[in-house]
């Protein structure tokens, strides 16, 4: 099947992009860039704002940040997501 709009991969990212993968790799401890924030790559202004606004968003509060992405995670879960 083919992609129906190009994303940037890790390994070609450059500039904000690759600046932003980075950080999420860093911020989440993990070696991967997942999928969901290799599909807002192609507008590197989009992708940063909507990363800066989750980390934002799951900063400790209320909620500790285990339960927060546990709830994401039960969410994604009802929407049937594949990620």
């Amino acid at each position: 099947m083919m992609a129906l709009y190009c994303t940037v991969l890790p390994s070609e990212a450059t500039g904000k992009v690759k600046e932003v993968y980075e950080d999420i790799m860093a911020t989440k401890e993990i070696d991967f860039v997942p999928n969901f924030w290799q599909a807002l790559s192609n507008n590197p202004d989009h992708l940063e704002a909507t990363w800066l606004k989750l980390k934002t968003v799951m900063k400790p509060g209320k909620l500790d940040l285990l339960t927060k992405e546990i709830i994401a995670l039960a969410v994604s879960i009802t929407n049937n997501c594949n990620y």
